[in-house]
């Protein structure tokens, strides 16, 4: 076992609000707090905690009680700070939705999160009130942030100006945010975070992030995954930054405001790096005003990181973490430039980690010189879970009886606390940072009638991104090609969990107890299709 090489740090017994915007003093409370990165219309943080205490007012008002759970399918603007914080400061629980799933998908992470409310935005309308149908959210709980007829809109619930409500709940278990992961495998279950782990991780991550108040924080990475939402929406304002909030992620519209708007740190995911590494675009803006961009959700190669470097010229760096683990756990700190950018860098304050042999479970030694063998890397700290929601068997499986989180990643450790991902332990696919559970996949690959098995691994692209590729069995008489396989998922998924790759096999490689060989998948070379 190692402790982090960083002191530890204090972890308030508060509220994320109360951490957030408890000391703002009258030179913070005119800032700005949020850019509409489309718009240019900005949201100061007396605008800001004025808003979020006028919903929390309303949605009490409403009938939303302490621990009651409120979804939001919305993507990236300035509205979503407000809506989510609102519910926090109300004592609700948010379980925040991909903007990118079907109605079904919807539906289900509704109903297991037990959601009475759900945000929207208009052009989502139409997949949420199908959802909202099916799980019986009413009307009247269906907000459309910017308005829709027959649902209250955002401007009606701050114009109740109901005060906001005196809540008491404690911050070490009373529930911040239900956000859905596929944990190491299999279908997606709901994280239980506290405010007590959002607390503490962005408190951890000052350590290493050296955020300030004259930094513009470009925020594209979607906040309904937890990266976004604590990393960027989060740390950001407790940093008492700006932000400047992207609904989407398009190369020239990226481009642009990051020169516009003069952002001096950009959060990424290691797709946008290829394209800032590669594309001629990049060249048609003016990017001096980028300080620092730092790379998480998915692993980044330190080749690529030193191109983009290059290039930009900035300070390039990666953090490492899980949705269940708040998520940071580890983090290249901005001032090291000695540390290897393929790396993860050394763990944060408050975070205990071990790597151990996947086999015995015993730790790994870790030599004087040169990295570890590897193995599972294992971490602990006050931003780990409470576990996975009404899903004993799952949290037993990746938090074990001492609190140690199981990762599922294979790692390496050096004297200097480095550590460095080597592989995969866990089946889960990172697609352009999106978690695609292979299970899932293949659940809706064996509905197809003229499809006899299937099994579903990632594999890397021509640019070194991980894709679905599905491996398929078909009936002896079918008409099945590549194209028909791609279509027919596309057809029952969301865009990101798309098969890219399709080889049709003889059989699928199992184990005598029916488990998948998919380290024999990997491999196999054979002909395939792939689509963008």
């Amino acid at each position: 076992m190692a402790r982090s090489t960083y002191p530890d740090v204090e972890i308030p017994a508060q509220s994320v609000y109360e951490l957030l915007f408890g000391d703002l003093d009258d030179a913070d409370l005119d800032r700005i707090a949020l850019v509409d990165g489309s718009t240019g219309d900005e949201t100061t943080y007396r605008q800001l905690i004025a808003q979020v205490d006028a919903l929390a007012g309303a949605l009490a008002a409403r009938g939303l009680g302490v621990g009651d759970t409120v979804g939001i399918l919305c993507p990236n603007l300035p509205e979503f700070a407000t809506v989510f914080h609102g519910v926090l400061r109300a004592g609700g629980t948010a379980t925040t939705i991909n903007s990118l799933y079907t109605v079904g998908e919807i539906a289900s992470q509704l109903k297991s999160a037990d959601a009475h409310w759900l945000f929207t935005v208009s052009p989502l309308l139409p997949q949420a009130a199908e959802a909202a149908l099916a799980v019986g959210i009413a009307d009247d709980h269906l907000v459309v942030i910017d308005g829709a007829e027959g649902h209250p809109s955002l401007r009606d619930l701050l114009f109740d100006r109901a005060a906001p409500p005196d809540v008491h709940f404690d911050p070490a278990t009373h529930l911040a945010v239900l956000p859905f992961s596929s944990g190491t495998t299999g279908h997606p279950k709901g994280v239980m975070l506290t405010h007590q782990n959002l607390v503490a991780n962005v408190l951890q991550s000052e350590q290493v992030i050296p955020l300030g108040r004259d930094d513009r924080v470009l925020a594209v990475l979607p906040f309904f995954h937890i990266y976004g939402l604590s990393v960027l929406l989060d740390f950001a304002l407790l940093k008492r930054a700006s932000l400047v909030t992207m609904p989407k992620f398009e190369l020239a519209e990226f481009l642009r405001v990051t020169s516009e708007h003069v952002c001096t740190w950009l959060f990424i995911a290691p797709p946008i790096a290829v394209a800032l590494a590669k594309h001629p675009l990049v060249d048609d803006y003016d990017l001096t005003g980028v300080d620092v961009i730092f790379s998480g959700a998915a692993p980044l190669d330190g080749a690529l990181a030193q191109a983009v470097a290059e290039r930009i010229g900035c300070t390039v760096c990666q953090g490492y973490g899980m949705t269940e683990a708040s998520p940071v756990t580890h983090a290249i700190p901005v001032a090291r430039a000695d540390i290897d950018r393929s790396s993860i860098g050394l763990a944060l304050p408050n975070t205990e980690c071990r790597v151990i042999d996947p086999e015995t479970g015993e730790d790994v030694a870790v030599p004087e010189s040169g990295p570890s063998a590897p193995g599972e890397l294992l971490v602990r700290g006050p931003q780990v879970m409470t576990g996975y929601l009404a899903d004993e068997a799952s949290t037993a499986q990746a938090l074990d009886a001492e609190g140690w989180l199981h990762t599922g990643d294979i790692a390496t450790v050096d004297a200097e606390g480095v550590y460095v991902i080597v592989d995969r332990l866990k089946e889960l696919i990172k697609y352009k940072g999106y978690q695609v559970a292979p299970a899932v996949l293949e659940a809706v690959l064996l509905t197809h009638p003229e499809v006899v098995d299937a099994a579903v691994i990632g594999i890397d692209d021509e640019d070194g991104q991980e894709v679905p590729k599905a491996f398929v069995v078909r009936r002896a008489d079918a008409d099945l090609d590549e194209e028909v396989v791609m279509a027919y998922v596309a057809e029952r998924v969301a865009g990101h969990e798309k098969v890219r790759m399709v080889e049709f096999i003889e059989v699928i490689p199992k184990s005598s107890s029916g488990k998948i060989l998919r380290k024999d998948l990997r491999s196999k070379v054979g002909r395939h299709a792939a689509v963008g």
